[in-house]
Protein backbone atom coordinates (compact mmCIF):
# COMPACT_ATOMS: atom_id res chain seq x y z
CA UNK A 1 0.00 0.00 0.00
CA UNK A 2 1.17 3.16 -1.17
CA UNK A 3 1.87 6.16 1.64
CA UNK A 4 -0.78 8.56 1.16
CA UNK A 5 1.27 11.76 3.06
CA UNK A 6 -1.52 13.09 4.88
CA UNK A 7 0.93 14.72 7.45
CA UNK A 8 2.50 16.10 5.03
CA UNK A 9 0.21 17.63 2.92
CA UNK A 10 -1.38 19.49 5.53
CA UNK A 11 2.03 20.88 6.87
CA UNK A 12 2.93 21.64 3.50
CA UNK A 13 -0.16 23.38 2.94
CA UNK A 14 0.51 25.64 6.64
CA UNK A 15 3.75 26.49 5.39
CA UNK A 16 2.87 27.80 1.90
CA UNK A 17 -0.41 29.73 3.34
CA UNK A 18 2.00 31.23 6.09
CA UNK A 19 4.59 32.14 3.43
CA UNK A 20 1.95 33.50 1.14
CA UNK A 21 1.00 35.63 4.28
CA UNK A 22 4.52 37.39 4.60
CA UNK A 23 5.01 38.05 0.60
CA UNK A 24 1.56 39.68 0.47
CA UNK A 25 3.06 41.57 3.76
CA UNK A 26 6.25 42.66 1.88
CA UNK A 27 4.74 43.54 -1.32
CA UNK A 28 2.15 46.18 0.73
CA UNK A 29 5.06 47.43 3.26
CA UNK A 30 8.07 47.39 0.73
CA UNK A 31 7.46 47.30 -3.01
CA UNK A 32 5.21 50.57 -2.45
CA UNK A 33 7.65 51.93 -0.34
CA UNK A 34 10.63 51.35 -2.35
CA UNK A 35 12.66 51.83 -5.35
CA UNK A 36 12.38 48.75 -7.33
CA UNK A 37 15.54 47.56 -8.24
CA UNK A 38 16.91 43.71 -7.69
CA UNK A 39 19.85 44.72 -5.97
CA UNK A 40 20.55 43.01 -2.08
CA UNK A 41 18.27 45.10 -0.50
CA UNK A 42 15.20 44.90 -2.78
CA UNK A 43 11.95 43.53 -1.89
CA UNK A 44 12.12 40.63 -3.47
CA UNK A 45 15.10 39.64 -2.14
CA UNK A 46 13.60 40.18 1.11
CA UNK A 47 10.63 38.37 0.14
CA UNK A 48 12.96 35.49 -1.00
CA UNK A 49 14.91 34.80 2.16
CA UNK A 50 12.26 35.43 4.47
CA UNK A 51 9.49 32.88 2.78
CA UNK A 52 12.38 30.07 2.65
CA UNK A 53 12.94 30.83 5.98
CA UNK A 54 9.49 30.39 7.12
CA UNK A 55 8.68 27.35 5.06
CA UNK A 56 12.23 25.70 6.12
CA UNK A 57 11.96 26.17 9.73
CA UNK A 58 8.30 24.35 9.68
CA UNK A 59 10.20 21.50 7.36
CA UNK A 60 12.74 21.66 9.74
CA UNK A 61 9.89 21.15 12.87
CA UNK A 62 8.25 18.61 11.34
CA UNK A 63 10.46 16.47 9.01
CA UNK A 64 14.01 17.05 10.65
CA UNK A 65 15.31 14.29 7.93
CA UNK A 66 14.06 15.47 5.04
CA UNK A 67 16.91 17.65 3.41
CA UNK A 68 15.70 21.09 1.09
CA UNK A 69 16.38 22.02 -2.82
CA UNK A 70 15.82 25.69 -2.58
CA UNK A 71 16.67 28.45 -4.40
CA UNK A 72 18.51 30.62 -1.83
CA UNK A 73 21.49 30.60 0.57
CA UNK A 74 22.51 32.38 3.64
CA UNK A 75 26.02 33.40 2.89
CA UNK A 76 25.51 36.79 2.22
CA UNK A 77 22.96 37.59 5.04
CA UNK A 78 25.71 36.52 7.88
CA UNK A 79 28.56 39.05 7.18
CA UNK A 80 28.61 42.55 8.29
CA UNK A 81 27.57 43.84 4.70
CA UNK A 82 24.56 41.62 5.40
CA UNK A 83 23.21 43.04 8.53
CA UNK A 84 20.20 45.63 7.76
CA UNK A 85 19.28 42.46 5.42
CA UNK A 86 19.55 40.09 7.78
CA UNK A 87 17.63 42.29 10.24
CA UNK A 88 14.97 42.95 8.47
CA UNK A 89 14.48 39.05 7.16
CA UNK A 90 14.46 37.89 10.57
CA UNK A 91 12.09 40.50 11.84
CA UNK A 92 9.44 39.16 8.65
CA UNK A 93 10.27 35.34 9.52
CA UNK A 94 9.30 36.23 12.86
CA UNK A 95 6.29 38.24 12.64
CA UNK A 96 5.01 35.06 10.23
CA UNK A 97 6.25 32.19 12.36
CA UNK A 98 4.53 33.66 15.48
CA UNK A 99 1.01 34.89 14.06
CA UNK A 100 -1.61 33.24 16.02
CA UNK A 101 -2.84 29.67 14.78
CA UNK A 102 -5.40 29.03 12.76
CA UNK A 103 -7.50 25.74 12.90
CA UNK A 104 -5.87 22.95 11.39
CA UNK A 105 -2.30 24.47 12.49
CA UNK A 106 0.18 22.76 15.51
CA UNK A 107 2.03 24.52 17.74
CA UNK A 108 4.71 21.44 17.31
CA UNK A 109 4.62 22.37 13.88
CA UNK A 110 7.25 25.46 14.86
CA UNK A 111 4.28 28.19 14.79
CA UNK A 112 2.36 30.56 16.98
CA UNK A 113 3.68 32.76 19.83
CA UNK A 114 5.94 31.38 21.65
CA UNK A 115 8.00 30.19 18.41
CA UNK A 116 10.42 33.18 17.73
CA UNK A 117 13.60 32.14 16.14
CA UNK A 118 17.06 33.45 16.51
CA UNK A 119 18.70 35.43 13.52
CA UNK A 120 21.50 32.22 13.69
CA UNK A 121 18.14 29.57 13.72
CA UNK A 122 16.47 31.83 10.85
CA UNK A 123 19.95 31.27 8.32
CA UNK A 124 20.58 27.63 9.18
CA UNK A 125 16.72 26.97 8.19
CA UNK A 126 17.54 29.10 4.67
CA UNK A 127 20.54 27.33 4.19
CA UNK A 128 18.43 23.80 4.53
CA UNK A 129 18.25 24.60 1.04
CA UNK A 130 21.36 23.64 -0.06
CA UNK A 131 20.84 20.15 -0.85
CA UNK A 132 21.92 19.41 -4.39
CA UNK A 133 18.75 16.37 -4.91
CA UNK A 134 19.58 13.27 -5.98
CA UNK A 135 17.85 10.30 -7.83
CA UNK A 136 16.98 8.05 -4.25
CA UNK A 137 15.71 9.16 -0.98
CA UNK A 138 13.02 11.85 -0.20
CA UNK A 139 13.79 15.81 -0.50
CA UNK A 140 11.69 18.81 -0.80
CA UNK A 141 12.19 21.51 -3.34
CA UNK A 142 11.18 25.29 -2.59
CA UNK A 143 10.89 28.20 -4.94
CA UNK A 144 9.88 30.58 -2.37
CA UNK A 145 8.19 33.84 -4.75
CA UNK A 146 8.59 32.42 -8.55
CA UNK A 147 7.69 35.17 -10.81
CA UNK A 148 9.96 37.93 -9.52
CA UNK A 149 8.69 40.26 -11.63
CA UNK A 150 5.13 39.81 -11.59
CA UNK A 151 5.55 39.94 -7.75
CA UNK A 152 7.18 43.40 -8.19
CA UNK A 153 3.99 44.56 -10.38
CA UNK A 154 1.36 43.19 -7.79
CA UNK A 155 0.49 40.76 -10.62
CA UNK A 156 1.37 36.73 -10.27
CA UNK A 157 3.40 34.78 -8.66
CA UNK A 158 3.68 31.48 -7.17
CA UNK A 159 5.21 29.96 -3.78
CA UNK A 160 5.75 26.50 -4.59
CA UNK A 161 6.43 23.68 -2.74
CA UNK A 162 7.29 19.94 -3.64
CA UNK A 163 7.42 16.61 -1.85
CA UNK A 164 10.29 14.18 -4.26
CA UNK A 165 10.84 10.85 -3.71
CA UNK A 166 12.74 8.34 -5.30
CA UNK A 167 12.94 11.00 -7.90
CA UNK A 168 9.29 11.31 -8.51
CA UNK A 169 7.07 14.40 -7.23
CA UNK A 170 4.69 13.05 -4.73
CA UNK A 171 2.89 16.12 -3.68
CA UNK A 172 3.23 19.50 -4.70
CA UNK A 173 1.28 22.66 -3.11
CA UNK A 174 1.11 26.10 -4.89
CA UNK A 175 -0.01 29.37 -3.59
CA UNK A 176 -1.42 31.98 -5.94
CA UNK A 177 -2.11 35.45 -3.48
CA UNK A 178 -3.38 37.37 -6.27
CA UNK A 179 -4.48 34.87 -8.55
CA UNK A 180 -8.86 35.63 -9.02
CA UNK A 181 -10.53 32.42 -7.14
CA UNK A 182 -13.00 32.24 -10.82
CA UNK A 183 -11.27 33.31 -14.10
CA UNK A 184 -14.42 33.98 -14.72
CA UNK A 185 -14.48 36.76 -12.52
CA UNK A 186 -11.38 38.52 -12.87
CA UNK A 187 -11.72 41.37 -10.36
CA UNK A 188 -13.46 39.12 -7.99
CA UNK A 189 -12.03 37.21 -4.93
CA UNK A 190 -8.25 36.51 -5.03
CA UNK A 191 -5.93 34.30 -3.70
CA UNK A 192 -5.76 30.12 -4.05
CA UNK A 193 -3.88 27.55 -3.01
CA UNK A 194 -3.41 24.15 -5.04
CA UNK A 195 -2.82 20.97 -4.19
CA UNK A 196 -2.31 17.46 -5.42
CA UNK A 197 -1.08 14.28 -4.00
CA UNK A 198 -0.49 11.52 -6.36
CA UNK A 199 -2.87 9.22 -6.58
CA UNK A 200 -5.40 11.63 -4.79
CA UNK A 201 -5.99 14.22 -7.55
CA UNK A 202 -5.56 17.91 -7.40
CA UNK A 203 -7.56 20.46 -5.66
CA UNK A 204 -8.14 24.30 -5.29
CA UNK A 205 -8.60 25.81 -1.36
CA UNK A 206 -8.98 29.31 -0.62
CA UNK A 207 -5.97 30.84 0.16
CA UNK A 208 -7.86 32.34 3.76
CA UNK A 209 -8.54 29.27 4.86
CA UNK A 210 -7.22 26.36 3.17
CA UNK A 211 -6.83 23.31 6.25
CA UNK A 212 -10.32 23.29 7.14
CA UNK A 213 -11.83 24.04 3.13
CA UNK A 214 -12.84 21.37 1.86
CA UNK A 215 -11.54 22.35 -2.00
CA UNK A 216 -12.30 22.21 -5.63
CA UNK A 217 -11.53 19.27 -7.50
CA UNK A 218 -9.93 20.16 -10.29
CA UNK A 219 -9.68 18.61 -14.01
CA UNK A 220 -8.57 19.79 -17.11
CA UNK A 221 -11.52 19.74 -19.75
CA UNK A 222 -11.25 18.69 -23.37
CA UNK A 223 -9.99 20.80 -25.80
CA UNK A 224 -11.18 22.37 -29.48
CA UNK A 225 -9.32 24.83 -31.69
CA UNK A 226 -11.77 26.91 -30.77
CA UNK A 227 -11.56 26.64 -27.12
CA UNK A 228 -7.61 25.81 -26.94
CA UNK A 229 -5.08 28.48 -26.52
CA UNK A 230 -1.58 28.49 -24.55
CA UNK A 231 -0.33 29.74 -21.33
CA UNK A 232 2.77 31.57 -21.68
CA UNK A 233 5.35 33.71 -20.14
CA UNK A 234 5.11 37.50 -20.01
CA UNK A 235 8.89 37.84 -20.09
CA UNK A 236 10.24 36.84 -23.62
CA UNK A 237 13.86 35.95 -21.92
CA UNK A 238 11.85 33.03 -20.58
CA UNK A 239 9.91 31.41 -23.54
CA UNK A 240 10.65 31.29 -27.05
CA UNK A 241 7.14 33.36 -27.37
CA UNK A 242 7.94 33.08 -31.72
CA UNK A 243 8.39 29.36 -31.75
CA UNK A 244 4.72 29.10 -29.86
CA UNK A 245 3.30 31.07 -32.00
CA UNK A 246 4.08 29.05 -34.88
CA UNK A 247 3.66 25.65 -33.10
CA UNK A 248 -0.27 27.56 -32.53
CA UNK A 249 -0.55 28.13 -36.11
CA UNK A 250 0.29 24.38 -36.69
CA UNK A 251 -2.16 23.34 -34.28
CA UNK A 252 -4.47 25.95 -35.71
CA UNK A 253 -5.61 27.44 -32.29
CA UNK A 254 -7.61 30.86 -33.01
CA UNK A 255 -7.55 32.11 -29.83
CA UNK A 256 -4.96 34.72 -28.25
CA UNK A 257 -2.29 33.52 -25.63
CA UNK A 258 -2.32 34.02 -21.99
CA UNK A 259 0.20 35.54 -20.54
CA UNK A 260 1.58 35.76 -17.40
CA UNK A 261 4.38 35.20 -15.00
CA UNK A 262 5.18 32.56 -12.83
CA UNK A 263 3.85 28.62 -12.01
CA UNK A 264 0.48 29.93 -12.14
CA UNK A 265 0.21 29.23 -15.34
CA UNK A 266 0.19 25.43 -14.12
CA UNK A 267 -2.29 26.32 -11.78
CA UNK A 268 -4.66 27.99 -14.48
CA UNK A 269 -4.09 24.99 -16.94
CA UNK A 270 -5.57 22.68 -13.95
CA UNK A 271 -8.46 24.82 -13.74
CA UNK A 272 -9.40 24.68 -17.34
CA UNK A 273 -8.39 28.46 -17.86
CA UNK A 274 -6.06 27.87 -20.61
CA UNK A 275 -5.60 24.46 -22.85
CA UNK A 276 -1.33 24.43 -22.98
CA UNK A 277 1.71 25.35 -21.24
CA UNK A 278 3.94 25.84 -23.21
CA UNK A 279 7.89 27.02 -22.32
CA UNK A 280 10.23 26.42 -24.91
CA UNK A 281 13.92 27.19 -24.74
CA UNK A 282 15.29 30.27 -25.63
CA UNK A 283 18.64 29.40 -26.31
CA UNK A 284 21.67 27.12 -25.83
CA UNK A 285 23.06 26.49 -21.99
CA UNK A 286 20.19 27.17 -19.49
CA UNK A 287 18.75 24.42 -17.94
CA UNK A 288 15.43 24.36 -15.85
CA UNK A 289 15.23 24.32 -12.27
CA UNK A 290 13.33 21.53 -10.65
CA UNK A 291 11.72 24.16 -8.29
CA UNK A 292 10.23 25.71 -11.14
CA UNK A 293 8.43 22.87 -12.48
CA UNK A 294 8.02 19.83 -9.22
CA UNK A 295 4.45 21.43 -7.99
CA UNK A 296 3.19 22.47 -11.42
CA UNK A 297 3.97 18.79 -12.55
CA UNK A 298 2.11 16.53 -9.93
CA UNK A 299 -0.83 19.35 -10.10
CA UNK A 300 -1.44 18.66 -14.37
CA UNK A 301 -0.90 14.93 -14.03
CA UNK A 302 -3.49 14.43 -11.03
CA UNK A 303 -6.02 17.08 -12.89
CA UNK A 304 -5.65 14.43 -15.68
CA UNK A 305 -3.14 15.89 -17.88
CA UNK A 306 0.56 15.29 -19.23
CA UNK A 307 3.93 16.90 -18.88
CA UNK A 308 6.52 16.37 -20.80
CA UNK A 309 9.92 18.12 -22.32
CA UNK A 310 9.41 18.89 -25.97
CA UNK A 311 10.35 15.84 -27.29
CA UNK A 312 7.27 14.05 -25.65
CA UNK A 313 9.85 12.32 -22.63
CA UNK A 314 9.02 12.56 -19.03
CA UNK A 315 10.78 15.33 -16.84
CA UNK A 316 13.07 13.73 -14.68
CA UNK A 317 13.33 15.34 -11.38
CA UNK A 318 16.49 12.76 -10.76
CA UNK A 319 19.33 14.89 -12.25
CA UNK A 320 20.10 16.61 -9.29
CA UNK A 321 18.80 20.95 -8.98
CA UNK A 322 17.93 20.83 -12.78
CA UNK A 323 15.93 18.69 -15.04
CA UNK A 324 19.45 18.46 -17.39
CA UNK A 325 19.59 19.46 -20.96
CA UNK A 326 16.84 21.95 -22.11
CA UNK A 327 14.34 20.29 -24.49
CA UNK A 328 11.63 22.83 -23.47
CA UNK A 329 8.00 21.63 -20.84
CA UNK A 330 5.00 20.89 -22.29
CA UNK A 331 1.51 20.67 -20.17
CA UNK A 332 -1.79 20.03 -21.55
CA UNK A 333 -4.91 18.02 -21.16
CA UNK A 334 -4.29 13.91 -22.38
CA UNK A 335 -6.54 14.64 -25.34
CA UNK A 336 -4.39 17.32 -26.98
CA UNK A 337 -0.83 16.55 -25.53
CA UNK A 338 0.56 14.32 -28.19
CA UNK A 339 -0.88 16.77 -30.65
CA UNK A 340 0.99 19.06 -28.56
CA UNK A 341 4.13 17.12 -29.31
CA UNK A 342 3.99 16.46 -32.74
CA UNK A 343 3.32 20.52 -33.91
CA UNK A 344 6.79 21.13 -31.36
CA UNK A 345 8.47 18.44 -33.25
CA UNK A 346 7.61 20.16 -36.60
CA UNK A 347 7.84 23.39 -35.97
CA UNK A 348 11.58 22.21 -34.68
CA UNK A 349 12.48 20.64 -37.71
CA UNK A 350 11.08 23.99 -39.80
CA UNK A 351 13.79 25.57 -38.13
CA UNK A 352 16.66 23.31 -38.22
CA UNK A 353 15.91 23.38 -42.12
CA UNK A 354 15.84 27.18 -42.19
CA UNK A 355 19.44 27.16 -41.30
CA UNK A 356 20.78 24.83 -43.60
Amino acid sequence: MSATYGAEKQIAIAAVRRACVLTASVFNKLVKQETLTKDDKSPVTVGDYSAQAVINTILGRTFPQDPIVGEEDAADLRGDAGTVLRERIVQLANETLTAPLVDGEKEEWGLGPSQTQTADELLDAIDRGNYQGGRTGRFWTLDPIDGTKGFLRGEQYAVCLALVVDARVELGVMGCPNLPVSAADPTGPRGCIFVAVRGQGAFQLPLDDPLSATGTRLTIPASTPETLNFLESVEKAHAKLSFNERVAEILGVRRPPTRMDSQAKYCSLVRGDGGVYLRMPTGVGYKEKIWDHASGSVLVEEAGGMISDGRGQPLDFGLGRTLGENYGVVGAGKDVHEKVIAAVLRARSEEEAEKL
